[in-house]
């Protein structure tokens, strides 16, 4: 399937029987959240990937809010970042990110506790959902023309900087991110009302 995004007007990319689909942008952090996890838990997927500013009216059947992410697989229906990744966790266990007890759940989610773990040897679901804006902050330093401002140095943040290293070198992160530069070129293009949604893609 191409990875064009589909725009008012498109025709709806039918769907094949068992294959789970990904409504997606390819420049939003909530959509690469569910990318992440469906690439390193290598869940089998198809992607189609939605103009936002233009979107399909079959697209807003599925999703009435018209945002991404969105699931399909058969008759079901799941939008939102953290309700996706929730559910690929819950529906394809092997490899778990959380924690299959609901206490322990809740508790994963608390911020004070991650921090006391981010040095585990494997990642969690709390790094997949925070990594698509940390990833995006170099961005700041592109746009503020100051390219030392937001240098993570070892020496001053060094469980922050171990963290974004061992994340960079993730399979899952290397085939969904763009480097500082291409975040703020497309963020640009969005400020200016004309985002190139498919930006760096080959003509088919």
């Amino acid at each position: 399937m191409s990875l064009k995004s589909f725009a008012q007007g498109s025709v709806f990319p039918p769907t094949k029987q068992g294959v789970l689909r990904l409504y997606n942008m390819r420049f939003c952090p909530f959509a690469q959240r569910t990318r992440l996890v469906l690439l390193h838990k290598n869940i089998p997927h198809e992607v189609v990937n939605v103009h936002l500013k233009s979107k399909p009216d079959w697209f807003l059947e599925l999703n009435p809010l018209g945002q991404v992410p969105v699931l399909q697989i058969d008759d079901k229906v799941v939008p939102e970042s953290t309700a996706t990744c929730e559910w690929l966790d819950d529906v394809y266990p092997e490899n778990r990110l959380t924690p299959v007890d609901p206490y322990r759940r809740a508790w994963d989610r608390v911020l004070t506790e991650y921090i006391s773990k981010v040095r585990r040897s494997k990642p969690c679901m709390f790094d997949f959902l925070l990594w698509p804006f940390f990833e995006r902050f170099p961005m700041l330093a592109v746009l503020k023309e100051n390219p030392g401002m937001l240098d993570l140095e070892a020496g001053k943040f060094p469980t922050l900087s171990a963290w974004d290293k061992a994340m960079r070198k993730l399979p899952a992160v290397m085939a969904t991110s763009f480097d500082a530069q291409s975040h703020a070129t497309w963020f640009k293009g969005h400020l200016s009302g004309a985002p190139d949604y498919d930006m760096y893609l080959k003509e088919d």
